[in-house]
């Protein structure tokens, strides 16, 4: 059996109502007939509800990494509200007695491992490609990708400078035809040129003054970024065309750019894949993604045995959204025994299909801590070397071991041993909240001799590389600043 904590089943909750339910029903003494397997792997036990008979529910952890949790409640969550109940009652030590699985439920676990084995032999059978339907797909998308030249060099011809709220709004509706041509990074792009030039709730806006300039060096960077789309996707989907059979690339992210759904078992048959490790949280915030009209909820890891930053992320469309699990912070240590990593830059994304959690020690910490680059020099040779790519992460994030974090003429700076600077900052990164004006909060010595999370980002007004503070990670504790 696996430890089971308050902290485990938060995590494992679909939505903090459903585990402040979950914990509700303990409280209110609602559980009953509590059992344990006497292999351990199994509790299972009784709820009631409102209706006459109890709710019969088990959570199974022969799959320590993948439970399954079982009620014959109507709800859709998973796990429901009375198996948090279960488990939170576990965790509280509450009384637990060894009995025998009943049949009924000792037949589903039968039932799970049959389709457990057949999952693992279908995993292994390669599938069939249907030829004709993925040269459909691909004469598609380079007929977006037509489009999709049409619309930019309509921009360019027009000028950033003579861009207004309407011709905006025009484009935005142009866009939308991209995803019917399965490009959605295309029409993303041209989302995020045309939100420019809006306000904060949306609404298309005439941009005067500084903010305007501003605007304008953005717009330049968004139109080379559409230009490498274009071309770098149209040889690529016309080599696709001339042999389908063609593998997906792995040394660039063009193929996702086009609409490429990674699939897990892809992804380990290129050797995108690490074994047995364990990734430690640093970072958590979930943001409204109008561009790509999709919820965005987006973890900031490191991997512990290479100290490399990855990202996790779950896209929820504003149509399916509530049919989605949301994300939520973790505060343990994530074990996974094979973690799957996207093709990408400096910080990928990654996935995995089971994990266990375990507590986070002190010694996770110091790991994390060791590290940290404490050559910001070096770190600003990394990233401008990342942004080079047209479709590269434009916001890389890294772990950065300070000496102190001030004011400089009212501006917060972190500084290394060198007396090397770097100005912190929240503009120009709105998917994240504002965590700069937390930094006074803190104690004294979180500001001193501790490892910044930062994200950079390349001011094209100024030229210079700036920070986001996301987190401080102290011997201690990890703090988080844009939660």
């Amino acid at each position: 059996m696996i430890a089971i904590d308050d902290a485990y089943v938060d995590s494992a909750a679909p939505n903090a109502d459903a585990a402040k339910n979950g914990r509700g029903l303990v409280a209110k003494n609602k559980m009953a007939n509590l059992h344990i397997s006497d292999d351990g792997n199994l509790i299972f036990g009784e709820c009631q509800g409102s209706g006459k008979l109890p709710y019969k529910i088990s959570c199974d952890f022969t799959r320590a990494d993948q439970p399954t949790h079982r009620c014959n409640c109507p709800s859709r969550q998973l796990p429901c509200k009375q198996c948090l109940a279960l488990m939170y009652a576990y965790g509280q030590k509450k009384p637990f007695t060894v009995a025998e699985v009943p049949l009924d439920l000792q037949a589903k676990r039968e039932k799970l491992t049959a389709r457990v084995e057949k999952k693992a032999v279908d995993a292994e059978t390669p599938k069939v490609v249907n030829q004709a339907a993925l040269g459909k797909k691909i004469q598609a998308q380079l007929s977006g990708i037509d489009v999709l030249e049409k619309l930019t060099h309509d921009l360019v011809r027009l000028g950033i400078g003579n861009m207004n709220a309407k011709l905006a709004a025009d484009v935005e509706k142009q866009a939308n035809q991209l995803g019917d041509a399965y490009i959605p990074g295309g029409r993303s792009a041209l989302h995020r040129y045309t939100q420019l030039f809006s306000d904060e709730d949306g609404k298309f806006t005439d941009q005067t003054g500084g903010k305007a300039e501003r605007i304008h060096t953005e717009a330049l960077d968004q139109l080379c970024r559409l230009h490498a789309i274009i071309k770098q996707g149209r040889a690529y989907l016309s080599k696709r065309l001339e042999d389908p059979a063609l593998p997906v690339p792995t040394d660039t992210a063009i193929a996702a750019w086009l609409g490429h759904a990674w699939q897990l078992a892809e992804l380990k048959a290129a050797g995108l894949v690490e074994a047995n490790t364990e990734l430690v949280q640093l970072a958590f915030n979930s943001h409204d993604d109008r561009a790509r009209q999709e919820f965005i909820d987006t973890g900031i890891w490191m991997t512990l045995g290479n100290g490399r930053i990855r990202v996790t992320q779950t896209l929820r469309p504003y149509k399916a959204a509530k049919h989605i699990k949301s994300e939520d912070s973790f505060f343990q240590v994530a074990c996974v025994k094979d973690l799957c990593v996207y093709p990408g830059g400096v910080n990928p994304r990654v996935r995995w299909d089971a994990m266990l959690p375990r507590p986070a020690e002190p010694k996770d910490l110091a790991t994390i801590r060791g590290h940290g680059q404490t050559d910001f020099a070096a770190a600003i040779k990394e990233v401008k070397g990342s942004l080079k790519g047209a479709l590269a992460d434009k916001t890389p994030i890294l772990a950065l071991n300070f000496i102190t974090i001030g004011r400089v003429d009212g501006t917060f700076v972190a500084e290394d041993a060198k007396g090397e600077r770097l100005v912190l900052t929240d503009l120009g990164m709105a998917e994240e909240p504002a965590s700069c004006h937390l930094l006074p909060l803190l104690p004294d010595e979180a500001l001193s001799g501790q490892t910044l999370i930062a994200r950079f980002r390349h001011d094209l007004t100024t030229r210079k590389l700036q920070i986001k503070p996301l987190s401080i990670v102290t011997t201690n504790a990890v703090v988080r600043l844009t939660l």
